[in-house]
């Protein structure tokens, strides 16, 4: 199967997570409001899906989970600074400053989804997160969200710690 193949067959879910990180990116950089964000993000997909159809493939090859995207987008915005102290955390040796965007933006993104949206299951939040900093982080991305996610789950889920209970995390 060709890359290009690949693109057209992404899971709905999955385009929702990249497309996330690109709204919580451009955040980062830019004092952009999110609702404009996704107001933009989907004319772009209504007119990539035009000219998809176009090419043989269909808009619902290219589709994007609209209230997944939206959710992610608008709670790692409303929780970033219990994320970012949650990252502190479990990265000690990685102050959030010195941490890649997109690996910084892909932990929140992964965070969110394990401990306050709890409708994903923790293997997918994981797996999706690994993915996503392999395509777009640097070349130990993938390694560096892996270890510190498993500290997370380790610490907050297997350790049943709330991160309000945790005294690493600084209030």
């Amino acid at each position: 199967m060709t890359n290009d193949a690949k693109e057209s067959k992404r899971d709905p879910r999955h385009e929702a997570r990249r497309v996330a990180l690109a709204i919580l990116f451009e955040k980062a950089f830019h004092s952009t409001d999110i609702k404009e964000s996704l107001v933009r993000i989907n004319e772009l997909y209504n007119e990539r899906s035009g000219i998809a159809s176009d090419s043989k493939i269909t808009s619902e090859e290219n589709s994007v989970d609209q209230k997944l995207r939206t959710a992610i987008t608008e709670g790692v915005a409303g929780k970033r600074e219990e994320l970012d102290k949650i990252i502190s955390a479990t990265a000690p040796a990685w102050p959030t400053d010195q941490i890649n965007k997109v690996d910084l933006i892909t932990l929140r993104i992964a965070i969110w989804e394990l401990l306050f949206a709890k409708n994903v299951p923790q293997k997918v939040a994981i797996d999706e997160a690994i993915e996503i900093a392999k395509e777009f982080g640097g070349t130990s991305s993938g390694s560096f969200v892996n270890g510190v996610l498993g500290t997370v789950v380790e610490k907050y889920i297997e350790g049943e710690k709330s991160p309000e209970e945790d005294e690493d995390v600084e209030a």
